[in-house]
């Protein structure tokens, strides 16, 4: 994402859909994180007021973008407990294994350069029996609306600054050393008809 698309990102981007229900569906999403959490691809801090207000002993928030970062900094007082930014992608987590009782990310896996790297470091860094609580636009369960995003698909990672409207995120989940434990189709609010499907769910780290 560039520096543009950063500074424009809460008001243009996502601000219809904040107050269409998508802050909402970003507290349902997190309503489960607990003990120490590591939030990847935090970006300007729009999940901080989502988190639940009691259970959350730690908060680390890592971004690679510096122009959201400063703004996720700005916007720290929104979170239940100080925060910790840290200048970092999801696939390279500075973190030792097992650091982490639960893992979040909102949008994230659309921009990952390799989402199975970004999962496989997301299972090294939690403790067993951590969970991974995620919410993603993904690509639609209908053929019809697939292909469409598709089509669509080189122009929007241009026009958004690298984000992908066609990638079959759950399969990529699955697929990872986590096991999902939930996983529900919903509707991205007053957003494009290309990034609609919108995936909330959880997974877990088998305890050893």
């Amino acid at each position: 994402m560039n520096r543009f698309t950063a500074l424009i990102y809460d008001r243009f981007l996502m601000g219809a859909s904040q107050q269409a229900g998508l802050a909402e569906k970003r507290c349902n999403a997190l309503a489960a994180a607990s003990g120490e959490v590591l939030e990847i691809g935090a970006g300007t801090g729009l999940n901080l007021a989502a988190y639940p207000r009691a259970g959350i002993t730690r908060l680390v928030c890592t971004e690679p973008n510096a122009a959201m970062s400063s703004q996720l900094e700005a916007r720290s007082a929104d979170a239940p407990v100080a925060v910790e930014v840290v200048a970092a992608s999801a696939e390279r987590l500075p973190f030792e294994d097992a650091s982490f009782d639960c893992v979040t990310g909102t949008l994230v896996l659309c921009e990952a350069s390799s989402p199975p790297a970004a999962l496989a470091e997301i299972a090294r860094v939690l403790r067993p029996g951590g969970h991974y609580l995620f919410l993603e636009h993904v690509r639609s369960a209908d053929h019809d609306q697939a292909q469409m995003q598709d089509r669509w698909a080189p122009i929007w990672r241009r026009v958004s600054g690298g984000c992908n409207c066609n990638r079959d995120t759950l399969a990529t989940i699955e697929s990872s050393p986590l096991t999902v434990e939930k996983a529900e189709i919903g509707r991205f609010p007053k957003a494009p008809k290309i990034v609609k499907p919108l995936l909330i769910g959880s997974a877990v780290l088998a305890a050893v």
